[in-house]
């Protein structure tokens, strides 16, 4: 018998039918005498309809209220899955986020969980009963309602399961697993049967959609064995494990995964006198409009100057280049403002490379050969990424998915 955190994402309960279809897999698992705690999203589609009803009101509605709002989604469907479970003979029983008493910080739309009090929850497994959880949600120390963000319910289940030390947390979504790559990009990409928390850390954090990036770092944090899995699928023992790496038992592929971004911008300002805080001068504005920056390239030229590129989410992309244009150009003496929005981020992923040289040439002459100019490198112990024009980045991810051989499992380890 084990604790189980089951996560469900808003196309595993997009309608009543598929609302009980996971009502018939939390009553297998209840049957193999499995204690379950359910975590749902709300029904696909619905925290967009709402968050469109909130804008023809005010199309920029206020954080506390846009919160009250869209956290009903969420609400709708605990209710509706606690009636399917006990339809089915099982006692179950629904919360939401403030129920549960899911501590988190004021910052609406974004908040971050702070505590959980699960003593509630605790009481209710221990009396047999199925406890079904809003995901997505939380509560003020002042009792006000907060949302967690995109993807949030991915959080919610990872901090359930941590603050009841589950034995695993699963993530139920529409895809079976990890992927070394996007399948609809590459038809050869194989799902993984591991990857460590480091790499799903980087996979996420650099474009991959199947775990929302805070969920992961909580994972990994609270060390909370983590598995990602199909809701479509009857097999409830395929997926992929997320584990700490053993490097004594395990032998780790070169590359797990190539990783790929759209929503990235460049800008570069050129000519920028070369002295001591010009680097300051120029990201410290763009970090008060509260515009994330990834990617960092100076290059000094012989005049005595230098020219200074960046990337930042393609959303921010107009506001940056209003701030250098208008504000940090005549600030800094810069000779001219370019930007880019037509570009892509490629990483590829593995901790592997701690050990094997040569995996950044083979990047680079792989892309070299497609003839795809590489404009931006960064690198990690286990990534590294390009930033290349847009219009090459199905190419290219194809292309490093043959070189580093990730359409074939034995050809990924390392000899």
């Amino acid at each position: 018998m084990a604790l189980i955190v089951q996560k469900y994402g808003g196309t595993s309960v997009a309608n009543p039918e598929r609302i009980q279809k996971v009502a018939e897999r939390v009553a297998r698992f209840h049957a193999q005498g499995h204690q379950i705690v359910v975590v749902v999203s709300a029904m696909s589609g619905e925290t967009d309809r709402l968050i469109r009803l909130a804008k023809e009101i005010n199309p920029h509605p206020d954080g506390r209220e846009l919160d009250v709002l869209v956290s009903t989604g969420e609400q709708v469907t605990i209710a509706l899955m606690a009636m399917a479970i006990k339809e089915l003979g099982i006692p179950a029983r629904s919360y939401t986020g403030g129920q549960v008493r899911i501590l988190t910080d004021e910052a609406h739309t974004k908040a971050r969980i702070l505590d959980i009090q699960a003593d509630r929850l605790l009481a209710d497994i221990a009396a047999g009963t199925v406890i079904v959880v809003a995901g997505f949600q939380g509560m003020t120390e002042r009792g006000d309602i907060t949302t967690l963000g995109r993807g949030g319910s991915d959080t919610t289940g990872v901090a359930i399961a941590a603050a009841l030390k589950a034995d695993e947390c699963q993530i139920y979504t529409d895809v079976d697993g990890v992927y070394t790559t996007d399948p609809r990009i590459v038809p050869e990409a194989r799902r993984l049967a591991t990857i460590t928390f480091e790499e799903m850390l980087e996979m996420a954090s650099l474009g991959s959609k199947v775990l929302q990036i805070r969920s992961v770092e909580f994972a990994g944090k609270y060390k909370v064995k983590l598995r990602v899995l199909s809701s479509f699928s009857e097999n409830d023992n395929e997926g992929t494990l997320i584990t700490f790496e053993d490097s004594k038992t395990m032998e780790q592929p070169i590359i797990s995964g190539i990783a790929f971004n759209r929503d990235e911008a460049k800008l570069s300002l050129l000519g920028v006198p070369d002295r001591p805080g010009i680097a300051h001068a120029i990201l410290s504005p763009v970090g008060e409009a509260h515009v994330d920056v990834d990617m960092i390239i100076q290059n000094t030229g012989v005049d005595g100057s230098t020219d200074f590129s960046f990337t930042v989410h393609r959303n921010d992309y107009q506001k940056t280049l209003d701030i250098l244009t208008q504000s940090i150009k005549p600030q800094t003496g810069a000779r001219e403002v370019q930007g880019d929005c037509k570009i892509c981020k490629i990483s590829i992923v593995g901790v592997g490379m701690r050990s094997h040289a040569g995996v950044a040439s083979l990047m680079f002459r792989t892309l070299a050969d497609e003839g795809i100019n590489i404009q931006m490198i960064s690198t990690s112990e286990i990534k590294i990424s390009v930033v290349i024009d847009e219009k090459y980045m199905e190419l290219a991810v194809r292309a490093l998915h043959k070189a580093f051989g990730l359409d074939s499992e034995n050809s990924l380890i390392e000899r």
